[in-house]
């Protein structure tokens, strides 16, 4: 196992197990992009040889509880780099050459639900933890580009209006319901084996990795052209959609 500051990374045969360290609820502050985008430039330069995947869980009450908010709004520039840092963090993992799985075994709010809905499969604990698109709640509209990310995850409009505008905390057997979470489990330990009895599943197949990346990029293909607006916290990230919110 190696440590890359605020996550470790260990190795399992084929499959990389990311784990975000601490009993804290995991803000994505600037250093613990730097950290896991780090673990991902190792998985990906390791991962050339034979058919791999990865995994992303947490420790503590929290997977991610979303943008580090106190640090951010102290002015637009703390805003800007935290929003280009977890674009090009959602850039890799969609880019990433093996399948990828969240073992969410705790709450994931906001930027953090974005996070675990970047992962190809998820996979949620049911005895504790929600999936939460906050927005509604603290006032902030969602950029454009988490839209697309939404769009891409959730086929049905009757989902999408209750995650994005009903802000609706969504349980591990709520979210299977709703087509985006793939399993439920009733412990911390037990999503993670259960993610890990996945990933092995698709190791297995032993699919070409460069051709992974290539059909998941075209699926993703929206998502991925919105990742270039220098979008803020509570800001839309486009000239007319900033001037219409500013007649609201």
């Amino acid at each position: 196992m190696e440590s890359e500051g605020l996550c470790t990374l260990e190795k399992r045969g084929n499959i990389y197990l990311l784990t975000l360290t601490g009993d804290d609820d995991h803000r994505l502050h600037p250093n613990l992009i730097d950290s896991i985008s780090a673990a991902l430039r190792r998985v990906r330069s390791e991962s050339t040889s034979s058919s791999s995947a990865l995994i992303t869980t947490a420790q503590g009450k929290y997977f991610s509880n979303g943008y580090d908010l106190k640090w951010a709004l102290v002015d637009k520039d703390r805003q800007k780099l935290m929003s280009r840092k977890l674009r090009s963090l959602v850039s890799d993992l969609i880019t990433l050459p093996m399948p990828t799985i969240a073992a969410v075994t705790g709450h994931a709010s906001a930027a953090g639900f974005v996070f675990a809905l970047c992962h190809d499969y998820i996979l949620m604990r049911k005895d504790r933890g929600f999936l939460y698109m906050s927005e509604m709640d603290i006032g902030f509209p969602i950029p454009i580009w988490f839209s697309a990310l939404v769009k891409c995850r959730m086929g049905s409009a009757a989902v999408r209006r209750e995650v994005v505008m009903k802000a609706a905390k969504v349980t591990a057997e709520m979210g299977v319901q709703m087509g985006f979470v793939d399993s439920a489990h009733s412990g911390a330990e037990e999503t993670v084996e259960a993610a890990i009895k996945l990933g092995e599943e698709l190791v297995s197949r032993n699919w070409d990795g460069k051709t992974y990346a290539g059909c998941r990029i075209t699926l993703f293909l929206e998502l991925l052209n919105s990742l270039g607006s220098d979008e803020t916290v509570g800001d839309y990230g486009d000239e007319e959609a900033n001037k219409t919110l500013a007649k609201l």
